[in-house]
């Protein structure tokens, strides 16, 4: 029997067993990416990946269906890895901030971690941002970028690389700033 995405959810508001293993199974692989993505660790990113979905079960009730799910467990395990790299005292290891031939001086970054990342994301252009998010954060390819935005690979790449030159001026300019002060 083929069960619908309000289902699987419903069950697993049940606590059915056989409806949290579905989900579990259906979206494990892509989360677990993610996970490995970000923390180029199988076993933290195995620990991060379960502690993202006993989230995603415990919070489940508050999903409306407004957006895609895998989109909304996405998002939650994202947050499991910056609780990890926050709970760990790690500096933001998993945004790649480097050109070709042009890396970031690495001082700069250790002065930053999650939500100063984040805040410097948020003050990026709407498109450069989304583009940012989906292809750094949520671990789309540039052709699936593409394709659910409407625009062009180029302009997805472009995009991104607009987000990254931006954002290593930015993380420049605060190392200067907190130099000085």
């Amino acid at each position: 029997m083929d069960y619908t995405e309000q289902d699987i959810v419903q069950g697993c508001i049940k606590n059915e067993r056989f409806f949290q293993e579905m989900l579990y199974r259906k979206y494990f692989q892509s989360m677990m990416q993610l996970c490995v993505r970000h923390t180029q660790d199988q076993d933290i990113a195995m620990q991060i990946l379960n502690n993202g979905f006993l989230r995603v079960f415990k919070k489940l009730d508050t999903f409306s269906f407004k957006g895609s799910l895998e989109g909304w467990i996405r998002r939650i395990v994202f947050n499991c890895i910056a609780d990890y790299y926050r709970k760990n005292k790690k500096q933001i290891r998993f945004l790649e901030l480097v050109e070709r031939d042009d890396t970031i001086d690495s001082t700069a970054l250790s002065h930053l971690y999650f939500e100063d990342i984040i805040a410097l994301v948020n003050n990026l252009p709407p498109a450069t941002k989304q583009v940012f998010m989906m292809y750094a954060v949520e671990g789309y390819l540039h052709r699936e970028i593409a394709t659910q935005l409407g625009i062009s690979e180029g302009t997805s790449k472009w995009h991104l690389a607009a987000a990254r030159k931006q954002l290593k001026r930015w993380i420049e300019q605060n190392k200067l700033t907190s130099n000085a002060g």
